[in-house]
């Protein structure tokens, strides 16, 4: 489905177009109905409105048969469970807002999922370039394709040259930097 931007007007559905034959279909059952409560038996003149106002529904029931049904046209989809929610009486806009309010707590848990692998992927690479120094291109290449900076771009995290230093524990910092709490120091 292109996105709503990139949508020509030829590509949108005409929705007031629809709305305007869904009114034209509910006037016309309207004035059937008006029709029938005056129908005269014996006058010819009863039965010829009559008559017409039943084809003129027809014909409206027809040109929003063929919108609905044209292939270039995409009616907005309504979740069912917003459906369930007002065929039993409740609000929709508390759907919304449950819905919405559901939204946001999973974006703010995966938002906190990747800034936690992003810090893991930060200290493993800091630690496998400590541990093991041959590596320190190969952990670079990785970590720029991950979205991470090269170790050398990092700021007080190592001693010049991108590797800090470990010590017994696999913990450590690098020159000139303050101990991590996870150091113990």
């Amino acid at each position: 489905m292109p996105h709503p931007a990139s949508m020509t007007p030829a590509d949108e559905p005409d929705h007031d177009g629809l709305e305007q034959q869904l009114k034209d279909v509910i006037q016309d059952l309207y004035q059937v109905m008006v029709q029938v409560s005056t129908y005269d038996t014996t006058g010819r003149p009863t039965r010829e409105v009559l008559s017409n106002e039943v084809k003129t529904l027809s014909r409206s029931l027809q040109t929003i048969h063929a919108t609905a049904s044209s292939p270039h046209v995409v009616l907005p989809s309504v979740p069912p469970e917003l459906l369930e929610y007002v065929e039993n009486g409740r609000n929709p806009d508390i759907y919304t807002r449950e819905f919405t309010e559901l939204v946001r707590r999973g974006n703010q848990l995966m938002r906190g999922k990747c800034l936690a692998f992003g810090q893991f992927r930060d200290v493993l690479a800091r630690e496998m370039a400590a541990a093991l120094p041959e590596l320190r291109a190969d952990v670079d290449r990785v970590l720029e394709g991950t979205g991470g900076g090269a170790l050398s771009d990092r700021n007080g995290n190592g001693n010049g040259n991108g590797v800090g230093v470990g010590n017994a524990n696999g913990h450590g910092h690098g020159r000139g930097s303050a101990p991590t709490p996870a150091s113990g120091a």
